[in-house]
């Protein structure tokens, strides 16, 4: 009696979490990414997010951080001027020591401040937009990188 219930409650699911196949290749985007990578449930983003958020990665931030958010090789040191080149967002390096408030304001006013070049979004990204490359940003990360920062961000939101 419940099996046919269930079986069309998934097929309805599955339809309604499948993404526009159109819209992850719209022409003239440089790079593709993953748009429809599972979500753990247990995330402040929704998948919606991540799709959303792998597109504009795509168009905003894959150019220097690379497709995969896997950064630049020998992001830890220093060019000719001085600058901190693109680091990984992939969970292998520091981004995941920040609250999810020190990664809005990275991403809306840039990365100078901090010794890196990366240019501020603020003018080109709504916080809407800013919180849904987070959110693809944090779908790359490991459920262990994920808790540990997790207990950051709450740690940071509780000592205001």
């Amino acid at each position: 009696m419940f099996k046919p219930v269930l079986i069309s409650l998934l097929a309805l699911l599955t339809a309604a979490c499948g993404g526009d196949s159109e819209e992850a290749e719209r022409p003239g985007k440089n790079v593709s990414l993953p748009v429809d990578r599972p979500v753990v449930t247990s995330r402040w983003f929704t998948q919606a997010q991540v799709r959303a958020g792998a597109l504009l990665f795509g168009e905003n931030c894959a150019g220097c951080h690379g497709p995969e958010a896997s950064g630049t090789p020998n992001w830890q040191q220093r060019d000719a001027e001085g600058r901190l080149p693109p680091p990984p967002l992939d969970g292998t390096a520091h981004a995941w020591h920040h609250p999810r408030s020190v990664l809005r304001r990275v991403v809306r006013e840039g990365g100078q401040k901090l010794g890196g070049s990366m240019p501020g979004f603020q003018e080109k990204l709504s916080p809407e937009q800013i919180d849904q490359v987070i959110a693809w940003v944090q779908s790359n990360w490991n459920e262990e990188i994920y808790q540990r920062w997790q207990k950051i961000d709450q740690e940071s939101r509780g000592s205001r």
